[in-house]
C-alpha cells in the first residue's frame, strides 16, 4: 500500500509522533493504520507522545567545559524527584557533552549520543521513566579561562542553577567566587553596554516620573534621575555590583585586585520563564467523582 502524504498527518496527530516516526510506523505495517499505532506503542513513542502535552518545569540544569569553551544546557522534567534519578542525571550529562560539539538546540537535538541521537534517547527516557521532558535551552560560553558552578547541585555538574564565568588570567579560585556571586546576585547583564536598552528605558522612564512627583525643580530632578540611575545600574550589571565575598568592592574591581578581567557569563536557573500551572487537587477529585 502507498504510503501517502495524508496517512503520515493522519497517524501524527492522533499519537503526536514525529514525522519520521509515523512514517517509518506506516511502513513497516503496510500502511494499516491500527497496526502503526499499536507498533508505536510496543516501540514507547506513542507512550511518550501522550504525555508531551504536560507541562515540564523541573528537571536540571548541566554545565561542562572543555579547555577555553564552556556550555550549559537545561533538560526539563514534570515533578522535582525525576532531577534525583539516575539515569535522568545519566542523560542530561550526556547531553552536556554532546553540546560542546555544537552551536545550538536543533544541532543538539541531532547530536550523537549512546549510539543513537539526542532527541531519540530523550524520547527513549519519556517513555521509560513515564514522564514529560524536554530539551528546552543551551548557552555557550568562550574565554582564556571558563570556571563553572552548580548551585543545589544534584550530581556533580548538574543542578537547579548552573553559572559558567569567562575571564583572562588562571584565577580560578577567583572565578569559582565570581560564579557564586552571579548565582545569588543574579546580574541582568556584564555591563551597562551589554544592558537591554528597553529595560534601561524602562526604568529611566520610571524613575523620572518617581522624581518629577516630587515637586522639585527640573535641574534638581536631572540630578536625582542621575544618581537613580547610576544606583540602578550597579544593582543590575555584574561589574557594577557589590562584591558578595567583600562587598566594599565592586566585582570589577575584586576582578583588578585578583589580576583577571571577567569577559562574559552565563547563569541558567531550571524552570526560568516557563508558567507553571497550580494544581487544585481538590477540584481535580471533584471532577472525577462528578465523571464517575
Amino acid at each position: 500500500m502507498a504510503i501517502t502524504a495524508a496517512l503520515v498527518k493522519e497517524l501524527r496527530e492522533s499519537t503526536g509522533v514525529g514525522m519520521m516516526d509515523a512514517k517509518k510506523a506506516l511502513v513497516e505495517n503496510d500502511g494499516d493504520m491500527e497496526a502503526a499505532v499499536d507498533w508505536l506503542r510496543t516501540k514507547g513513542l506513542a507512550k511518550a507522545a501522550k504525555k508531551s502535552g504536560r507541562i515540564a518545569a523541573e528537571g536540571l540544569v548541566a554545565v561542562a567545559v572543555d579547555g577555553g569553551k564552556g556550555v550549559a544546557v537545561e533538560v526539563n522534567s514534570e515533578t522535582d524527584f525525576v532531577g534525583k534519578n539516575a539515569e535522568f542525571q545519566d542523560m542530561v550529562g550526556g547531553i552536556a557533552t554532546a553540546a560542546l560539539g555544537v552551536s545550538d538546540v536543533d544541532g543538539l537535538k541531532a547530536a550523537a549520543l549512546n549510539g543513537s541521537t539526542v532527541e531519540a534517547v530523550l524520547t527513549d527516557k519519556i517513555a521509560t521513566i513515564g514522564e514529560n521532558m524536554s530539551l528546552r535551552r543551551m548557552a555557550l560560553i568562550e574565554g582564556e579561562t571558563v570556571v563553572t558552578y552548580v548551585h543545589n547541585a544534584a550530581a556533580p555538574g548538574m543542578g537547579k542553577i548552573g553559572v559558567l564565568v569567562a575571564m583572562t588570567g588562571d584565577n580560578e579560585a577567583f572565578g569559582k567566587q565570581v560564579a557564586m556571586h552571579i548565582a545569588a546576585a543574579n546580574p541582568a547583564s556584564l555591563s551597562e553596554a551589554d544592558l537591554d536598552p528597553a529595560l534601561v528605558e524602562k526604568e529611566r522612564s520610571i524613575l523620572t516620573e518617581q522624581a518629577r512627583e516630587s515637586g522639585k525643580p527640573e535641574n534638581i530632578i536631572e540630578n536625582m534621575i542621575k544618581g537613580r540611575m547610576k544606583k540602578f545600574l550597579s544593582e543590575v550589571t555584574l561589574l557594577g555590583q557589590a562584591f558578595v565575598i567583600n562587598p566594599d568592592l565592586t566585582v570589577e574591581a575584586a576582578a583588578t585586585e585578583a589580576g583577571a578581567t571577567i569577559t562574559g557569563f552565563i547563569r541558567m536557573e531550571v524552570g526560568e520563564g516557563i508558567e507553571k500551572k497550580e494544581e487544585d487537587f481538590a477540584a481535580e477529585v471533584a471532577a472525577a467523582v462528578a465523571g464517575s
